[in-house]
């Protein structure tokens, strides 16, 4: 199963006054992680919107598992979990980058739409693109 990681450097402006990263500023870095993923399969998320395809999040969920700290850089390791008719779910793993202690994991389900809001189904995906999507899901 393919993986990418992703480096983030945390910024101070992303923490408490304990210096630890703020609880939603995971999810952000669960878009950098996924943004990432798409460029390394060479399929950027911005030539699938410039298609006509975008993905909101339809449902997501991160555990905390130890705190990320200012300028401690993170990995970002991300997966496709799932993809099944409109739906692709990914599996983030929130890694220190020094030793890759597990700080958080968590999870987005999406939907393939049009600029619509209206469901497209993978099958009426470009080719291309459902030829990447095919090489990376879980069986």
């Amino acid at each position: 199963m393919y993986k990418h990681d992703a480096v983030v450097r945390p910024r101070y402006s992303e923490t408490d006054q304990m210096g630890v990263i703020y609880h939603g500023n995971y999810y952000m870095w669960f878009e950098v992680g996924r943004s990432d993923y798409f460029r390394s399969l060479g399929y950027a998320y911005k030539r699938l919107e410039q298609e006509g395809i975008i993905l909101p999040v339809v449902e997501s969920s991160c555990r905390y598992i130890k705190p990320a700290m200012y300028d401690e850089e993170v990995l970002i390791r991300t997966q496709v979990e799932l993809q099944k008719g409109i739906r692709i779910g990914f599996k983030y793993e929130v890694l220190r980058k020094e030793d890759e202690e597990l700080l958080a994991e968590g999870r987005t389900l999406h939907a393939f739409v049009g600029r619509d809001l209206k469901p497209i189904r993978f099958k009426a995906l470009s080719e291309e693109f459902r030829a990447v999507i095919e090489r990376v899901k879980p069986d």
